[in-house]
């Protein structure tokens, strides 16, 4: 299971990192929103704006800008790319 101690919140993400999408936890209807949002395992995203206050958070996904409060940042699960 060591790829699973990897996995952080995207809400503890700081700015400009970098992650990619593992698994989110969501009720069904919460959950189909987020996938129309882009918001897939797989997906590439990066942190461009946080909040003096935790939220919201920008990302970057798939070319575009989206802002998601910290209680949704919190259920996505990402794995941190490594710096250069």
């Amino acid at each position: 299971m060591e790829n699973e101690e990897k996995l952080i919140a995207l809400s503890s993400l700081g700015l400009g990192q970098k992650a990619m999408i593992v698994a989110f936890s969501f009720e069904t209807k919460e959950g189909e929103h987020i996938q129309k949002m882009g918001l897939i395992p797989g997906e590439q995203l990066e942190i461009v704006r946080l909040s003096p206050v935790g939220e919201p958070i920008e990302i970057k996904i798939r070319g575009y800008y989206l802002s998601l409060s910290k209680q949704e940042a919190d259920r996505i699960k990402v794995k941190l790319f490594s710096a250069p």
